[in-house]
Formats: structure tokens, C-alpha cells, sequence
């Protein structure tokens, strides 16, 4: 099939997440999966029967191999639906990319692996399995996507594992994990015509954010040879209800970036001893509403790595990495099924996903086909 009419189709199927119902093109990969002859489920959660996953498998035995994209997308926002100069559903062609919601997050690389899979299956016998996961609810967290697919062992152990993100045809083998979290103040509100007789909760959320500043530089002594430094941002205050009145409450939300190896429960305990030593009396303050991500980290130290860097060098003619991956991926809910080592990998830039006039280089897009068909030729026939 024609790899620039396949991502078309892909792209003409809208996937927005929220709302998150994956079934349209979760069937569209399963109809072509089975029409090559892969065996075919179709999983989904209980708790959100729309949000379908397709899983295709090829062949049979050792190795596995494992390609996994994900078929949901940002929803168009009503102030970015305004920007896009194109049909955001149609699949243009201008200047050598293709445009659309998706079409670079995640839908690209999707094609590129739906297209490995249909020449394996072109293929006498492979000398192993071929395993193509397209999975719902990446955009939002993956919880009832990968994870739940994880968790209920739909999904198989594998010896090479290829997460489709972008990362620019280079190899990724980490992301940060995060840690999120909601610091609160409690003070007294009176009149502010005499602001003395009560206790500014803003006021004492203003020495948590000096505080917590000065944390976020001090991790920059702890360094991940490709993801870099551990961070601590503040992104959103609230507090207080009219000018003329003392506030006596006040909340802020963090956001703290994990490197790989960071153990959540201490990160917890840094924080809270962040908090614990400002001295906010007689206001008080605590933290809580802990919500953790994970961390992902991997070798290159497999046979099966090292031909797909192979792979990369040959196609692309530059080192392949590693290299980090800033955004997160469904990679860290697949840990745990890696037998041997795991990768991120697939065309462009997340810089241009999640914003109007998304769109993939059909160079980029033939590069990532051609890398993944290379290497599954290497491996499996």
C-alpha cells in the first residue's frame, strides 16, 4: 500500500482525546492487520470501553519484537482550530509534508509500522514474532491504555521493544518521570483596612515559592547523561477573592521532573521537608495530592539495539544517539515487559504536535519507514 495514502486515511480519522473514543481507528488498524493476516484482539477497559486498542501479531517464537504507537490525539482547541491554515482532518500535501491533527503525535510512525508489518507478512515464515500494538489514552496519562494493557497481561514480553514518538529518526532510551503535587496555606481573612489582625495565607505561600526556587536550582547537581537535570516548576496560584479582604487560603501546583533512577517516595519526602523548613507561622501550610509518573530508562547493549543503531547510520548517515526524549511516552508502562532493551524512535519533532498546522516531512516519514523495514529484515527474515 501506498505510504502516503495510509497516513492520509489515518489522519481522516479523527481521535481526540478528550474524549478519548479510539474505536473508528483502532478498527481501521485491526481491518488492515487482518487483512495481511495478522492475529487480531481488540482490548478495552471496563472503565472506558471507547477507548479500543488494536493488537496484531505476525509469526511465531523467538525473538519478539514489538512496535507500539499510539492512536489518540490532543483535541483542536477553540483558539487553535482559528490558526490552522488547512483542513486539520483532510491530509494536505504542501511543500513536501503532510498536515493534520496527528500526523506527527502519533500517527506518522503508526504508518511507518503498519507498513513493516504488511511487508513481514509478505514474508515465507518469520524467524520470531512481529507484535504491533496501537494503543488508546497516551495523551492523557495512558492509564487505560497501555498501562491497563500492561497491568491486565494483554500484552507479551518482548526482547526489543520500539515506542513510536518523535525524536527526529534519532534513538531515544530515557524520558523524565514526573511528580506532581499541591501545596496549600491557611491563614485569617479580615477586613484590609487593618490587614495586622489576620494572617496572609498569600503572603506565606510567597516564602514556599522563594523556597521552592531555590530547590529547583539546587537540582542541577544531579545530572542524566541524556535527559539532563531534575527540575521543579510552579505552574499555577489561587488565592485570595477581592483586594480589599486578607486571603486565607492560597494554593499552588508543582511539577517535579524525575531523571531515571529518582525513587518517587524520596522526592515525597524532599518536598515536604522543602515546605516544613519555612517558617510560615502563624499561617500553616502542607502538601499533599501527590500524583507520580514514571520514569523511563534503557540500554543499547542488545544485538537487537545495536542493528537498529546500525539501521539508523545507514539511512540517515549521522551518529543515531541516544538521545532523551523530553515529552513522556507509553515506554514507561512497558518497562516491565522488556526483555531486552527499548527504544524511542520515529520522524519530526514533538515540537509541532499539539498546536495547529501539525504536520510530518514525507521525508522524515520515508526515513522512519525504511529504518523500520531494514531492521526487520536484519531480525526476523
Amino acid at each position: 500500500m501506498d505510504g502516503v495514502e495510509l497516513l492520509q486515511e489515518l489522519v481522516r480519522i479523527p481521535s481526540p482525546n478528550p474524549p478519548g473514543d479510539t474505536r473508528d481507528i483502532a478498527n481501521f488498524v485491526a481491518e488492515r492487520m487482518r487483512a495481511i493476516g495478522c492475529d487480531v484482539r481488540q482490548p478495552s477497559p471496563a472503565a472506558k470501553p471507547e477507548a479500543l486498542n488494536t493488537i496484531a501479531v505476525l509469526g511465531a517464537g523467538e525473538p519478539r519484537i514489538m512496535l507500539h504507537a499510539h492512536i489518540d490525539t490532543v483535541p483542536i482547541a477553540a483558539t487553535e482550530a482559528q490558526k490552522w491554515s488547512v483542513d486539520p482532518y483532510a491530509g494536505a500535501i504542501h511543500d513536501g509534508a503532510l498536515y493534520g491533527k496527528g500526523s506527527i503525535d502519533d500517527k506518522a510512525v503508526l504508518a511507518s509500522m503498519m507498513l513493516a508489518m504488511m511487508e513481514a507478512s509478505e514474508q515465507a515464515a518469520l524467524q520470531g514474532t512481529l507484535v504491533l500494538v496501537a494503543a488508546a489514552e497516551e495523551e492523557v496519562g495512558g492509564q487505560l491504555g497501555t498501562k491497563w494493557l500492561a497491568d491486565a497481561r494483554r500484552l507479551p514480553a518482548c526482547d526489543f521493544i520500539i515506542v513510536g514518538e518523535q525524536t527526529g529518526n534519532k534513538v531515544a532510551t530515557a524520558h523524565k518521570g514526573v511528580l506532581r503535587a499541591t501545596v496549600r496555606t491557611s491563614g485569617v481573612s479580615v477586613h484590609a483596612t487593618n490587614p495586622d489582625r489576620g494572617v496572609n495565607a498569600i503572603v506565606a505561600m510567597s516564602k514556599i515559592v522563594a523556597a521552592l526556587d531555590l530547590y529547583h536550582r539546587d537540582l542541577a547537581r544531579l545530572i542524566h547523561p541524556v535527559v539532563g537535570v531534575p527540575t521543579c516548576n510552579i505552574g499555577v496560584i489561587a488565592g485570595g477573592s477581592t483586594a480589599n479582604a486578607v486571603p486565607d487560603a492560597c494554593a499552588i501546583n508543582l511539577d517535579r521532573r524525575m531523571i531515571p533512577g529518582e525513587d518517587p517516595e524520596d522526592v515525597k519526602a524532599e518536598l515536604q521537608s522543602v515546605i516544613e523548613a519555612v517558617d510560615v507561622a502563624p499561617a500553616s501550610a502542607a502538601i499533599g495530592d501527590f500524583v507520580y509518573s514514571r520514569w523511563f530508562d534503557s540500554g543499547l547493549s542488545t544485538k537487537h539495539a545495536r542493528t537498529f543503531m546500525d539501521c539508523v547510520r545507514g539511512q540517515l548517515d549521522e551518529e543515531p544517539g541516544p538521545i532523551g526524549y523530553l515529552p513522556g511516552s507509553d515506554a514507561k508502562h512497558l518497562m516491565d515487559l522488556a526483555r531486552g532493551d527499548m527504544i524511542i524512535f520515529g520522524p519530526g519533532s514533538y515540537e509541532v504536535a499539539h498546536a495547529a498546522d501539525e504536520h510530518v516531512r514525507l521525508a522524515d516519514y520515508e526515513a522512519t519507514t525504511a529504518i523500520l523495514l531494514d531492521f526487520l529484515r536484519r531480525t526476523l527474515y
